[in-house]
């Protein structure tokens, strides 16, 4: 029986203690919880003047990368290769207008009018739209356009790109109407 209240005491004295300590324990975090910190309000403004920086940064950022897609637009929309009119009009015997789709073979006005329509209105963006699309485009246009071949327009059109004026001749004179035999 001595053995009994040797355990039972620590036992119930273990009980009472861990019980208020967390009755303290609670109470101390509800104090925290309900009183703001002394400088949060200093930290919120801090925030703040640092946010509106952030989107200072940000609106000069954006106008930089404007001003960088709108140069990149041009570049890609300017003849990268130096257009040399007098040099095309010596090799074709004709007047050539950079961009001019009618320089090749198998393209006439109504068909370069079908492409600027579609968008499409530099040798370049000829040379890189798909025989496919191209093949489309005409056949949005009607059965009078739908009959043509468009498999060598895009090669025409990259070697008026590139300047290559005695190439691109010489080829249009092997072929009959824009398309190979």
């Amino acid at each position: 029986m001595m053995n009994l209240p040797c355990i039972l005491i620590p036992a119930v004295v273990g009980i009472l203690c861990g019980i208020l300590g967390y009755l303290i324990g609670k109470m101390n975090s509800k104090a925290n919880i309900y009183t703001p910190a002394p400088n949060i309000e200093a930290e919120l403004e801090s925030y703040k003047s640092k946010l509106k920086n952030c989107q200072a940064d940000l609106k000069e950022q954006n106008g930089y990368f404007a001003e960088l897609s709108k140069a990149y637009e041009l570049s890609l929309a300017a003849n990268t290769v130096s257009f040399n009119a007098d040099l095309a009009a010596s090799v074709f015997g004709i007047p050539v207008k950079l961009n001019d789709l009618k320089i090749v073979e198998g393209i006439g006005p109504k068909i370069e009018e079908l492409f600027n329509a579609a968008g499409i209105t530099t040798w370049k963006e000829l040379s890189t739209t798909s025989n496919d699309k191209m093949q489309e485009i005409l056949n949005a246009g009607g059965d009078r356009f739908a009959v043509h071949n468009p498999s060598t327009w895009a090669k025409q059109s990259e070697l008026a790109y590139q300047g290559k004026w005695q190439e691109l001749k010489k080829w249009q004179d092997e072929l009959d109407g824009g398309k190979t035999d």
